[in-house]
């Protein structure tokens, strides 16, 4: 039993491996060479002018939260369409409601004006 589990513990152990290696390595090997231009916060190449802790729009969260909602969207309609034979007419007919749901939530957002950028 538990040798069926060996070679998920060699992936695991591997992954961590090549995962943690090169950064150690960078970091044992690499040249410390620390400079007042080098750990100075920047941005874009220049000095930061503003705070960083300013408040965003709520329009940000907005468009972020649509993305998530679309883009789940789309990770289930790639195994669907995978699936497609073998779930049948009523895989059909259920995605096309989930569909039909997101739609309705699409143009209540774009009739609010959620979509609007000012």
């Amino acid at each position: 039993m538990l040798e069926n589990y060996l070679p998920i513990l060699a992936f695991i152990v591997l992954g961590v491996f090549f995962g943690v290696a090169p950064m150690i390595a960078g970091f044992v090997l690499g040249p410390h060479r620390p400079d007042p231009d080098k750990n100075a916060p920047y941005e874009c190449g220049f000095e930061a002018f503003e705070d960083s802790r300013v408040k965003f729009d709520v329009r940000y969260y907005l468009v972020a939260i649509l993305f998530i909602i679309f883009d789940l969207e789309i990770a289930f309609l790639f195994p669907w369409a995978v699936a497609l034979d073998s779930v049948g007419m009523f895989g059909f007919i259920a995605m096309l409601i989930f569909l039909g749901v997101l739609v309705i939530g699409f143009i209540y957002e774009w009739k609010k004006g959620a979509l609007e950028w000012e």
